[in-house]
């Protein structure tokens, strides 16, 4: 990925003379934000480490997968946030990782991390680079310096149990990586968040990650089987069986984890045959609280979408305005939901019957398929548009979070009013983007200005949200993970004794605290 954006350079588009218009009638932004410094001209803090520990890393894992390089410290000096990518733009020195490692196996990434132990070198885990929650800083948490250690070596497809259902893959490869090994076989994981084409096997289970699939393929922790993960107290392989009952299930500590606990080198999961056919049919509904409705008789009445999901009116109008790609289909009014189908013929046949009639009992008017298969095209692409809206001067992110269906509307209200609240004249989007019986989640997209100090202002509005989530029954991230953006927050999620509980496991896994500090754990 471009290392002061988001993705490939190739796929950047600038936004249109209409959009740009809209953004000054609307938010008051009327010119480009001041450039960033090119790669070359980025200023880093001298790197920590010692020219002994570089000497005795290459010995671990090979002289030519270790670099103290800015060219090589850059990329992995953080995640793709937008305060990430407003820090990159500075043209003061900026943190990084002070030294960059790749290993190539189990036993390297053992001898790395007890290395790092005795020399008191903290340690990043890093996949595809996409967090958005502060995960990827490069704290050193006390110690002498930091690395990034980077697992994009542990590429391969292990196993594949064609009779259980079951791939065992390295957690260095990407979603498309995967994907493509499975294809060959005939298989697919089905496992689509935006991050797709760049997070890493190893970074979705880390993070608890959902995909846009999940109303059929599940959430990424729901496919997992089995894990290896090195700690610096040694190995563990989890996960024997289908279900067991042998005391809790160890496989949970890890889910979620974000390397504070071990390296997740690679996961058992469950697969299945490339889907013979797909169906798409988009619908629209009056208002947000019509379509939470009909979402939820959906889901409880198990109708069996693979995809489900609703834009409030707000985002439903800014979607239809920035998109040229609804071609000839009927006019969007209210709220616009999506929904998808795959299976065998006679599998989605039955399914979109059944999620057709539910919808339409709940007041739904269909549109046909072409927004469907318009938001299918570019449900990848909505990074690229923050980017684009951040060099033109207005500041665009994202929050998240999860609560009951009872709770819902309240808390939509809540964080909303909360963040205009803290930023006046802002533009506030919410979507349902993954269902279950019993609750769904709110992603919010915010758009503002810059204004002249945009980390402290979104700092702010990022606070005043999350105070709103936890009085108002969420949780505080819902597939966004913890880092270090969310960790004021722990306390209120799982209680002090929760806290201890982890802190207890930190201590007998990672007892010298080398495993990326500052983030998850209060």
């Amino acid at each position: 990925m471009k290392w002061d954006a988001w993705g490939d350079p190739a796929l950047a588009k600038e936004l249109s003379a209409d959009i740009k218009g809209l953004l000054a009638a609307a938010l008051g932004v009327t010119g480009d934000a001041t450039p960033g410094p090119a790669a070359d001209e980025v200023l880093l803090h001298p790197s920590r480490i010692t020219a002994d520990d570089l000497k005795a890393l290459a010995a671990a894992v090979g002289e030519t997968n270790v670099s103290a390089a800015d060219a090589d410290r850059l990329p992995r000096a953080g995640g793709k946030s937008t305060p990430d990518l407003l820090r990159r733009r500075s043209r003061a020195p900026q943190d990084a990782p002070d030294a960059v490692v790749l290993p190539g196996d189990e036993q390297e990434i053992a001898a790395v991390l007890a290395l790092c132990a005795e020399r008191r070198i903290a340690v990043v885990p890093f996949g595809g680079g996409t967090s958005v929650v502060g995960g990827l800083d490069p704290e050193r948490g006390g110690l002498t310096a930091v690395i990034s250690l980077d697992l994009r070596r542990l590429d391969r497809l292990h196993d594949l149990d064609e009779t259980s259902g079951e791939a065992v893959l390295g957690a260095g490869l990407t979603g498309p990586a995967a994907e493509a090994l499975l294809a060959e076989r005939g298989y697919e994981l089905g496992h689509y968040p935006q991050s797709f084409r760049y997070a890493t096997l190893g970074g979705f289970a880390a993070t608890r990650s959902s995909g846009q699939d999940s109303a059929g393929h599940g959430r990424f922790d729901e496919m997992v089987r089995g894990l290896r993960v090195v700690t610096p107290a040694g190995v563990l392989d989890l996960g024997r069986a289908p279900a067991s009952a042998a005391g809790p299930d160890l496989r949970e500590l890890f889910l979620g984890s974000e390397g504070t606990l071990g390296v997740i080198t690679a996961v058992r999961l469950r697969v299945h045959p490339l889907p013979a056919v797909k169906a798409y049919e988009a619908w629209s509904l009056p208002d947000f609280a019509t379509g939470s409705a009909a979402l939820r008789a959906v889901e409880q009445a198990g109708t069996g979408p693979t995809v489900i999901r609703l834009s409030d009116e707000a985002e439903t109008m800014v979607n239809l305005a920035m998109t040229e790609q609804i071609g000839g289909a009927p006019a969007v009014t209210g709220c616009l939901a999506v929904t998808v189908f795959e299976g065998t013929a006679e599998q989605v046949a039955t399914r979109h019957r059944l999620t057709r009639d539910t919808l339409l009992a709940a007041g739904a008017t269909s549109l046909g398929e072409a927004p469907a298969r318009a938001w299918e095209h570019g449900r990848f692409n909505a990074p690229y548009l923050r980017d684009s809206l951040l060099s033109a001067g207005a500041l665009c992110e994202t929050l998240e979070t999860a609560a009951s269906w009872s709770r819902l509307p309240r808390l939509r209200t809540a964080v909303t009013e909360a963040l205009t609240a803290a930023l006046p004249g802002a533009l506030v989007l919410c979507h349902v983007s993954h269902v279950y019986p019993t609750g769904a989640s709110l992603y919010f997209t915010v758009v503002a200005a810059l204004g002249e100090d945009p980390l402290a202002r979104w700092a702010a509005a990022k606070r005043a949200a999350g105070d709103t989530i936890v009085t108002a029954g969420g949780t505080i991230t819902h597939h966004h993970a913890v880092g270090a953006d969310h960790r004021p927050w722990m306390s209120d999620e799982i209680g002090e004794l929760g806290v201890r509980i982890l802190r207890a496991v930190k201590a007998e896994l990672d007892p010298a605290g080398i495993l990326n500090p500052g983030k998850l754990i209060p």
